[in-house]
């Protein structure tokens, strides 16, 4: 099965409510109180809380060009632990690891 970019499909199928999204998205980075990373890295955890694989494909590699290190990723996902147990460990860990090692 063929891997499909997700926000492609949404930008082509729906523009006008993917215009708002992004305008959405760019004003919460825009924000000052957190660093980008830091924004990076707590997106990253609520999604892998949620074991959304599809945001940490994205994520990872936006975290690690803001300066994140491996640890900083590995530790961000073991902290979801005490949010919903397992799940975002045995869903998302392997996999962010082994983009952070790829990117």
């Amino acid at each position: 099965m063929e891997k499909h970019n997700p926000y492609e499909a949404f930008e082509r199928e729906a523009p006008e409510v993917f215009k708002g999204f992004t305008g959405l998205v760019t004003s919460l980075m825009d924000t000052k109180a957190l660093d980008p990373k830091t924004k990076q890295l707590i997106y990253l955890g609520i999604k892998v809380a949620q074991g959304d694989q599809t945001a940490v494909m994205f994520h990872v590699p936006m975290a690690k060009q803001l300066g994140a290190t491996r640890d900083e990723i590995k530790e961000t996902i073991l902290l979801t632990l005490t949010v919903c147990g397992l799940k975002g460990v045995n869903t998302c860990l392997v996999q962010a690891l082994e983009i952070y090692d790829r990117e």
